[in-house]
Formats: C-alpha cells, sequence, structure tokens
C-alpha cells in the first residue's frame, strides 16, 4: 500500500488519491458491456449460453435452477451453515422489519384528503455475485427485504459453478424469500437478460445487487436504454475507509482494510489518521496478515490501488471521507458516536475498535448492498423500501374543491396554463 501525506498534495494529486480503480478502465467497460446487451437483445438465450460458456467455462442448455437442485441444496450445506443463515436471517428481517415505511393520509385543507400508499414491486430481479467467492450473505440482504415488501415475482441470477450447479449455500440463503426463481447466469450477461427478458428469463422492473465492474456498469446502461427498468444503485467493486487514531489496534485496522481486498482485485481501502507510528503499525500488520490469507493474490492487486493516508487530524480525516464517499467507513477512534454527526457521506458507517464491517457484511442486521464509486453522496443502502414504490391520492369533495381550488387556479393562471385553470374553475363555478 502506498503511504501518502494527504496535507503535502496539490488538489490535483489529492483527487487521484481517491479515484477508484474502476474509473479509469470505464470506457473499455462501457463498450464490452454494450457488445452483451446487442447479443442477448438480438439473440435472448442462445447469447446467454455462448456468454456462460465464454465467461464461465460451463455449458448450459436449461438456466433456471430446477426444485431438485433446491432440495439437494439442504443436503449440501452443513448443518453449522446453515444455523449460521437463519440466525443472520433472523437480524436482517428485525432489522428491515422495523424500517418498513407506513402509508399515511393528511387532510391538508376542508374536505381535501390527501394520501401516500405504498405498493411492491411487481418483478424484481436480484444479481448474487459469485466470481471468485459464492455469496450466500447477499442473497440474504437481497431476498429478506423483497419478500418482506411483498413483491409477486423474485428472479435470482448467480453464476454456475464449473460443473453448471449453483452454489448450495447460495439457494439455500434464496429460500428465505418461497417461490423465488434462481437462474445460473452471471456477469453483465445476467443484467442484460433480466432487463431485456429472454425465452427463459422474465424481464424485470428492477435490478438490485451488487456486483464487479462489469455488473456495476451493466446496470447502468440497462437503466439509461429507452423504456431502461429501474436499478437499486451502482453498486460495484466494495471499498473500505478506515478512519484511525493514535489508539487504534493496528491489527484490527490491517484485518479490516483485508476484509475488503479479498473481495477483488478492483476493490479499494483506504486509512486515514493522525498517527505517523499507526501507519507503520498497520502497514507492517497488512503484510503480515496477508502471507496467511488463501486470497493473498486477490488482496495484492487491490492493495496496488489502496492507499495509507497521514492527515493532520481527525476533523481533517473526516473532510477527506466525505469527498470520497465510501461504501464502507470504519470510526477506529476514541468517542466514535461523538463523530457522528460531522458525517455526511457514507453507505454504512461502523462505529469503534469492536465493530468490523464484517459484522455488517453477514448479521448485524443492516444491509450490505451498498452504493459505491462515490455514490453515497446521494444514495442509500438497501431497505424495504427499495422493493416498493409510493403513489399519491388525493380526494376532495365539494368543501375540498372550494378551500383549495382558488389557489390552484391562481397558480395556472401565473404559469400561463389556461386549460389548467379552466379545470379548476369549472368546478368552482358548479360547487358554488
Amino acid at each position: 500500500m502506498k503511504r501518502i501525506d494527504w496535507n503535502a498534495l496539490d488538489a490535483d494529486a489529492r483527487a487521484a488519491v481517491l479515484q477508484r480503480p474502476v474509473q479509469a478502465v470505464s470506457d473499455a467497460l462501457s463498450t464490452g458491456v454494450q457488445a452483451i446487451f446487442d447479443a442477448v437483445e438480438a439473440r435472448g438465450d442462445d447469447a446467454l449460453r455462448e456468454f456462460t460458456a465464454r465467461f464461465d467455462g460451463v455449458g448450459l442448455q436449461d438456466f433456471e435452477v430446477c426444485v431438485g437442485e433446491l432440495d439437494a441444496a439442504r443436503a449440501t450445506v452443513s448443518a453449522v451453515v446453515q444455523q449460521a443463515i437463519a440466525e443472520a436471517a433472523s437480524r436482517i428481517e428485525a432489522f428491515h422489519r422495523a424500517g418498513i415505511a407506513q402509508p399515511y393520509a393528511v387532510e391538508t385543507a376542508p374536505g381535501l384528503l390527501c394520501q401516500r400508499v405504498l405498493r411492491p414491486i411487481p418483478r424484481v430481479g436480484l444479481y448474487v455475485p459469485a466470481g471468485s467467492a459464492p455469496l450466500p450473505s447477499t442473497a440474504l440482504m437481497l431476498c429478506i427485504p423483497a419478500r418482506l415488501a411483498g413483491c409477486a415475482e423474485i428472479i435470482l441470477c448467480t453464476p454456475p459453478r464449473k460443473d453448471g450447479s449453483a452454489d448450495p449455500a447460495v439457494l439455500l440463503a434464496a429460500q428465505q424469500a418461497p417461490g423465488v426463481r434462481v437462474f445460473k447466469l452471471g456477469g453483465a450477461q445476467a443484467i442484460a437478460a433480466m432487463a431485456l427478458g429472454t425465452t427463459s428469463v422474465p424481464r424485470c422492473d428492477k435490478l438490485f445487487g451488487p456486483g464487479n465492474g462489469w455488473v456495476d456498469e451493466a446496470k447502468r446502461q440497462a437503466a439509461q436504454r429507452p423504456g431502461g427498468i429501474a436499478i437499486d444503485m451502482p453498486a460495484g467493486p466494495s471499498e473500505v475507509l478506515v478512519i484511525a487514531d493514535a489508539g487504534a489496534n493496528a491489527a484490527f485496522v490491517a484485518a479490516d482494510l483485508l476484509s475488503q481486498a479479498e473481495h477483488g482485485p478492483d476493490s479499494q481501502v483506504l486509512l486515514l489518521t493522525d498517527s505517523a507510528e499507526l501507519l507503520d503499525a498497520v502497514s507492517f500488520e497488512v503484510e503480515a496478515q496477508l502471507a496467511r490469507l488463501p486470497r493473498a493474490d486477490i488482496a495484492r492487486r487491490a492493495l496496488e490501488s489502496s492507499r495509507l493516508v497521514l492527515v493532520r487530524d481527525i476533523a481533517q480525516a473526516i473532510e477527506v471521507s466525505d469527498a470520497y464517499a465510501p461504501e464502507h467507513l470504519i470510526l477506529s477512534v476514541r468517542e466514535p458516536r461523538a463523530w457522528l454527526e460531522r458525517i455526511g457521506n457514507a453507505g454504512s458507517i461502523f462505529l469503534g475498535d469492536w465493530t468490523p464491517e464484517a459484522l455488517g457484511d453477514y448479521c448485524s442486521g443492516s444491509n450490505h448492498v451498498l452504493p459505491t464509486g462515490g455514490a453515497a453522496r446521494a444514495w442509500s443502502g438497501l431497505s424495504v423500501a427499495s422493493f416498493q414504490k409510493a403513489i399519491t391520492v388525493q380526494d376532495a369533495s365539494r368543501a375540498g374543491i372550494r378551500a383549495a381550488g382558488p389557489c390552484a387556479a391562481t397558480l395556472a393562471h401565473a404559469e400561463g396554463l389556461q386549460a389548467h385553470a379552466r379545470a379548476v374553475e369549472l368546478r368552482l363555478e358548479r360547487a358554488a
């Protein structure tokens, strides 16, 4: 990891430090993803079979997971893992159920009732990555809020393994949404299939889930196409930013950095601290722990675009963090809650030495599908509300049109929209 003194940099150098690695190759990604969309649109399932053979190394005729494969997952996954899935699911459901939005109604004038009602998105498409490691935790994070929202159809795509099967732990986690349809499709081609629809894969109304740069770009292109569908958020390669003071545990900080670096070579991890001694200690710990990691090669590639940054103080660290807008932000500082109000941009925040980001990845209860690439400046993490749409309802009586109508007519005339005004004035005349 490169060591940097933030206050020795000019504005351009600071911007370069905060650039994500995937942003440097976005033009190449865009062209490749566009070609995948064009092929799936033109040739449907045949194109999906070709891409699956090319990218996943397996030939499939049928993509959908059958009932027998779902049942076999229960026999394949160990009892310990099944118990952990159930335990995590209970916390995730408890947290998300508590945050479900409620409809409301307000009488804004005598005889004029305005309501906000909630409806589930009918058919949702979920993407669960499994490029270098299967992620049953992501299936939990997607399926549980979709079920709580009441979505009628839930489509889930996850890459096939080399033997043509889906990861059994992912299948077990997916069954947290009874009736979910699982398809063995990965990468940008899975996103294209759910966005466009093919003979095998239904076209969805909204897409959800994280992925690598290709998946993130595919979701963006899906939303930008004419008649394109909605997406949950930009959710690409994983990232973590740690703010630590001199009292932080260097081994803990290094472990947190490596836990994100091992996701993939396009992940990014940053440490901001006001302690030069901690930078040295963390650098040493990263190398020591890296030597013991099975995914060390992946982590090392991610660390090439990661940074150890010395700042003036914790207040400056928070300013830098807000400019970066990290997916995950860890505050390894004394009295971390005292700094919470100062933070404006982050997907999810982890307070103190005893709250590793990995806890949120699996079983704290909050959702780990979070905005990346700086999107945390404006986007929120996944919730039940992500799977719903809100519809407003107005109900005016004669008294209501008499109370609010003159205001509407005046504003319509001010805007030069006479037909708008007349639609109100006709009713005012009749109501009088």
